[in-house]
């Protein structure tokens, strides 16, 4: 297949000549004219409806055979379509003769051009081309960008244009660039929202915003951390450009994280912190100068060197109920398959519907939509954010009421994080980003998952609203017996903020029974390698919250101090050096339990003399002590 030039030309009236009366024809003149072109169709027998589309326009049919170049003379395009190939070839050498541009419907290959698949909204066109190689599938993916990008897209595309329009006035063409590129950035519901009016007060805006001076020690790119999903990207590029209309320009850094490289079990079995740790080691690193995170994925509790420097406006924090055949949860047949990765959402959905089959589901929002088409699932839930942010739906998408399924905590907002000591970045990011009252209601959430002490795969929904100065935060448990609890009190602060949910939280934890909370303690399992741990995995199943280490971490890095301290070899001993160091400083003395002599021996001598060494080097034994000893 010979490259193509993709163009966009405007018609504005002028002619256009189609060969042929057929099926093909009559799609090639409804593109001519969607685009504007005056077409005149030549053809010894005319399809009844074409013909009727045509004399209804006023254009020209010719129902005759084609005679050759006089039938073309005058048109800028020329479009043969009949079902005879040799008459085809004719039209496309009379076309090049006289200079016009041909396209064969029949062999792409002999022509100058071929037709795009089209969408379009307002004054927004967006065309699909195969090369004449997969019409069907160009069509195909026309149709989908229709379905995603919709009418809201034309009305941002014609804010933009009026920015555009009114933009000219500025006399220097780099700053009326940089403004332009900024507006184009801003979330496509803002955009659509804006009337000519707002549109040039962006614009006035964006400029003087670019005007200002750039304070020291102010760097002149930014390098921001990020997953490279779809939706990470797009939940990046909003924070990049929010911090464009303040000057700072951001170049992105894509990072794959743990719980993107293990697809193939549950993210509770891949470790902690799965879709956050590679980046806050290109933090660390300092490959990067801040990180985009969907809020509910960080830990309740930071590491010492890392800072949230902002929460952004929160989207939906609902989740929703997706299904291509059935309308509503209650619809679904007894044993259908309902995808979910959360324990949280499966016990809140088991208490609705026990009578249905509830199956693991990983991989990007994209992703489980597909499996959700294909059949492999009659349902899954996915949170209404993620579903705004990337237009995609599925045929039946249906919000939960929030006092049904009560959200992850944070969910639905996004987290800038930075590190602690980049003091003047973070108040930057904060003036460009942050939110007030969803930071008030993230930071109450968060508080109470740290009162609560269930470990980061816990069945737990926290959700805070604030009216005013009242704030109401609902925290409930979906384990087994559920629990749940409220409270609505004044804040005035976001300290004011964090007392509340740390109040609910501990409400909460009195209720949830003792044996449910005994089986979360927390431990850190220092590693000498990077592949998954097959101990830490155990762990978890058996209900412990295990943080692991790994060789390069900084001390800090677990912001936590552990229940309980596990090395399975004497090398982990020496991985968490400077780990032991900072217990010793913070005068913290887990219990520590070891597997095999050697690893007793490592950790006496690094000053902390094990409570309990498994004899028997397996991982059962091994996962059998740590219970028995874990602090209840």
């Amino acid at each position: 297949m010979r490259p193509m030039l993709p163009i966009a030309l405007r018609a504005d009236g002028r002619p256009a000549v189609v060969v042929g009366g057929g099926g093909v024809a009559h799609r090639k003149v409804e593109a001519l004219l969607a685009a504007g072109f005056a077409v005149r169709l030549v053809a010894a027998a005319v399809e009844p409806e074409l013909r009727a589309r045509l004399h209804a326009l006023a254009h020209r049919v010719d129902e005759r055979p084609y005679c050759g170049r006089d039938d073309l003379a005058g048109a800028r395009l020329v479009v043969a379509a009949t079902s005879d190939r040799t008459v085809n070839q004719r039209v496309v050498e009379d076309a090049r003769a006289l200079g016009i541009l041909v396209c064969d419907a029949a062999d792409p290959e002999r022509g100058d051009f071929t037709m795009a698949a089209v969408h379009r909204v307002g004054e927004l066109t967006v065309a699909v081309d195969s090369g004449g190689a997969a019409p069907a599938l160009a069509k195909r993916l026309a149709r989908e960008i229709g379905e995603r990008f919709g009418d809201e897209y034309a009305r941002a595309a014609g804010a933009l244009g009026h920015a555009r329009r009114y933009a000219r006035a500025i006399e220097n063409p780099r700053e009326r660039a940089a403004v332009l590129r900024a507006l184009a950035a801003e979330p496509i519901h803002e955009l659509a929202a804006m009337n000519p009016s707002d549109a040039e007060h962006a614009v006035d805006a964006a400029v003087e915003r670019l005007r200002k001076p750039l304070p020291a020690p102010r760097t002149a790119q930014l390098v921001c951390a990020s997953r490279a999903s779809a939706l990470a990207m797009t939940q990046t590029r909003s924070i990049a450009a929010r911090l464009a209309q303040h000057g700072l320009a951001t170049t992105i850094l894509n990072v794959t994280t743990t719980g993107d490289r293990t697809l193939d079990r549950p993210i509770a079995a891949s470790g902690v912190n799965v879709f956050v740790k590679e980046l806050e080691v290109a933090l660390r690193e300092r490959r990067a100068d801040y990180a985009v995170h969907s809020c509910k994925d960080l830990p309740s509790d930071l590491a010492g060197d890392m800072r949230i420097a902002a929460i952004s406006a929160r989207a939906d924090a609902r989740d929703v109920f997706c299904s291509e055949r059935f309308a509503t949860l209650e619809e679904l047949p007894s044993g259908a398959v309902v995808g979910t990765s959360s324990r949280r959402r499966e016990g809140a959905l088991r208490a609705l519907r026990p009578d249905l089959c509830y199956r693991a589901i990983r991989g990007n929002v994209d992703t489980r939509l597909r499996k959700l088409r294909e059949g492999e699932y009659d349902a899954i839930v996915l949170a209404a954010a993620g579903l705004e942010r990337l237009r995609l739906r599925a045929t039946h998408c249906v919000p939960f009421a929030l006092d049904t399924l009560v959200p992850a905590a944070a969910q639905g907002a996004l987290a800038v994080e930075t590190r602690a000591d980049d003091a003047w970045l973070a108040d930057e990011i904060a003036r460009a980003v942050e939110h007030r009252d969803s930071a008030w209601c993230v930071l109450a959430e968060r508080a109470a998952l740290r009162a609560l002490r269930l470990g980061c795969d816990a069945p737990v929904g926290v959700h805070a609203q604030l009216a005013g100065n009242r704030m109401t935060i609902v925290a409930a448990y979906y384990g087994t017996p559920g629990a749940r609890r409220e409270r609505t009190a004044t804040v005035a602060s976001a300290p004011d903020a964090e007392a509340l949910g740390s109040a609910l939280g501990a409400a909460l934890a009195s209720v949830i029974p003792a044996p449910e909370r005994a089986r979360h303690g927390f431990a850190v399992l220092p590693r000498t390698q990077t592949r998954p741990s097959r101990i830490a995995a155990a762990l978890r199943a058996a209900g412990v919250d295990v943080a692991e280490l790994h060789a390069g971490d900084a001390p800090d890095c677990i912001a936590r101090l552990p229940d309980a301290l596990l090395f399975p070899s004497s090398g982990a001993v020496r991985v968490a050096a400077g780990y032991l160091a900072r217990l010793r400083d913070a005068a913290h003395r887990p219990v520590v339990i070891a597997m095999g002599a050697r690893s007793g021996a490592a950790a006496q001598a690094a000053g902390f003399t094990p409570d309990a060494v498994a004899a028997d080097a397996s991982t059962e034994a091994f996962v059998r002590l740590v219970r028995e000893h874990l602090p209840q």
